[in-house]
């Protein structure tokens, strides 16, 4: 976090330091300062899940392909490869499109339920009383991911979490930089 000149973006990743992106509620002249997703270890479930439809989709293919005919079977299994792409799909922009984001003005928590929900929160970071990081276990420990709630003082203003962040403490640490430049 010492080279602040350098921008770090990667499309892909779940840490970026510096990112050169724009967001919707971009205000004029408010630097990003991190671009933060789940870390992808949390994200493995959904290799586990689409090799066990997999699986079934090849135990189905065994008994249905005795009882249909080949035109049957083929149809049967387009459309179970297409819920299983669209199982990964939507699972993908699911984790690509929540996203927390640290700027030198505030702290945004973004979250897309759906393909058609999205709640967007945000608190000033003038509003910041508390920052918590929660890790438990030995997974959340050696992966160095963990889940962060920053409390607001404000009535008006929602806390803010960004679940599963990779490197927990540094995000913390960036915050409350922020902060001292920001009280200083």
């Amino acid at each position: 976090m010492e080279n602040k000149n350098q921008s770090v973006s990667r499309t892909f990743f779940s840490y970026c330091l510096y990112p050169d992106i724009d967001f919707e509620t971009y205000e004029q002249g408010e630097r990003i300062v991190l671009l933060l997703r789940s870390h992808p270890f949390t994200q493995l479930y959904i290799g586990v899940n689409t090799a066990l439809f997999v699986l079934l989709l090849v135990v189905v293919n065994l008994v249905l392909g005795q009882i249909f005919s080949f035109g049957q079977t083929f149809l049967l299994n387009c459309f179970g490869i297409l819920a299983i792409l669209s199982y990964i799909w939507f699972c993908f922009l699911n984790w690509y499109f929540n996203v927390g984001i640290v700027t030198s003005r505030r702290v945004i928590d973004i979250d897309f339920d759906s393909v058609l929900y999205k709640e967007v929160t945000s608190a000033r970071l003038d509003k910041i009383e508390d920052i918590t990081v929660k890790t438990g276990g030995y997974i959340e420990s050696f992966f160095d991911f963990g889940t962060i709630l920053i409390q607001t003082a404000a009535t008006s203003e929602a806390n803010v979490v960004f679940d599963t962040v990779p490197h927990p403490t540094d995000v913390i640490e960036a915050i409350n930089k922020l902060l001292g430049r920001r009280h200083a």
